[in-house]
C-alpha cells in the first residue's frame, strides 16, 4: 500500500508565516556568534530552500490554510503567539483547524506560569513547548519543574527541542540522557521529543521503551533524513510513539516534506498511527 493519501492528517508543528523572519527569532540574537547574524533564520545554513517570507499584501493565515488543504493536512498544531494578531485570528475564524502550542521561556517561572494559566483560560491551550538550548536552560532544571506539573496539572504535553540544535549554541542543555530524570520525577507527564535527538537517538529510543508518556516527532527533519534508528523503531516495538511533525515555514516547504514522505519505508499498518492517531492520543483529541 505505501503511503496513504487518503488520510486526513494531524500536523504537529507549524508556524505562522512571517512578513520577518528574523522578529521570530530575536530572542535568539545575543546569543549567536557573529557568521549567524545576518541569516533570516539562526539554523539556515542547514537548511535549502527556506519558504520566503511574505509580501505586506498578503494574507498570512490565507496562505497556512491552503497549504494545509494542498496537503491533506486536517488539523495542525500551530506555534500560537497570543502577541500576534494573525496568529489569534487563525485560532478564531477556524477553531477546528488549528490547535494552540504556547512556546513559554522557563527563566521567568511564577510569571510564565501565570501567563500559560491566563491563556489557557482564555484560549484553551493543547500543548507547551520549549527550546532549551535557546533559552539556556537544561531539561531537568529545577526552573522546569514548575512548567513540568503544570503540564501534568493541565493534562497537557509538553514538546521540547532535544538533540544537537541547528543555531550555533551549546547543546548541553538539550543532552537527552537529560530527560531520563524528567521522567522518572513526572511519571504522568507527556513529552514528546522534538527536532531529532541526533547524535542521541538510540538512546531516545532506548528512554522511550522506558518511559510510557514519552514520544518522538519527525519536526524540522526532510523526510528523506529521518533517522534509520527511527524508521526501524516505529516498524517494530515504536509505532506507538513516533508521529509526523513537519517544520513550515520555519525551514521546509510542504512541497519538499510531502514529495518525499512517500519514500520513507515505514510498513503499512505504521503510516495511521505516524500521520494521525499517534497525535490523536498525545494531544486527547
Amino acid at each position: 500500500m505505501g503511503f496513504p493519501d487518503d488520510i486526513g492528517i494531524i500536523e504537529t508543528f507549524v508556524g505562522m508565516p512571517s512578513r520577518n523572519r528574523k522578529e521570530v527569532y530575536k530572542f535568539l540574537a545575543p546569543h549567536l556568534k557573529e557568521e549567524s547574524q545576518d541569516y533570516k533564520m539562526p539554523a539556515q545554513y542547514m537548511f535549502k530552500d527556506v519558504p520566503a517570507d511574505l509580501d505586506d499584501s498578503v494574507d498570512p493565515v490565507a496562505v497556512l490554510v491552503d497549504q494545509l488543504d494542498k496537503h491533506n493536512i486536517e488539523t495542525a498544531m500551530l506555534g500560537f503567539n497570543p502577541d500576534r494578531e494573525d496568529c489569534v485570528r487563525a485560532v478564531q475564524e477556524h477553531p477546528a483547524r488549528f490547535l494552540k502550542c504556547y512556546e513559554f521561556d522557563p527563566n521567568d517561572v511564577m510569571p510564565g506560569i501565570e501567563k500559560i494559566r491566563g491563556l489557557n483560560e482564555q484560549f484553551g491551550l493543547n500543548a507547551l513547548s520549549t527550546f532549551p538550548a535557546g533559552f539556556k536552560v537544561p531539561l531537568n532544571d529545577k526552573k522546569m519543574y514548575p512548567f513540568y506539573a503544570l503540564c501534568v496539572e493541565l493534562d497537557i504535553p509538553i514538546f521540547v527541542c532535544v538533540g544537537i540544535p541547528g543555531p550555533r549554541i551549546p547543546f548541553k542543555p538539550q543532552h537527552v540522557e537529560l530527560i531520563d530524570e524528567v521522567m522518572y520525577d513526572f511519571p504522568e507527564l507527556t513529552f514528546v521529543m522534538r527536532h531529532g535527538a541526533q547524535p542521541w537517538t538510540e538512546l531516545a529510543m532506548k528512554l522511550m521503551l522506558k518511559w510510557p508518556g514519552l514520544y518522538y516527532s519527525t519536526s524540522a527533519f526532510a523526510p528523506k533524513h529521518y533517522d534509520k534508528v527511527i524508521i526501524d523503531y516505529a516498524n517494530s516495538r515504536g509505532a506507538d510513539k513516533v508521529m509526523y511533525a513537519g517544520y513550515f515555514p520555519a525551514g521546509l516547504s510542504y512541497d519538499r516534506i510531502f514529495a518525499e514522505l512517500p519514500n520513507v519505508p515505514f510498513k503499512d499498518e505504521v503510516w495511521p498511527k505516524f500521520l494521525r492517531e499517534n497525535a490523536r492520543k498525545v494531544l486527547k483529541l
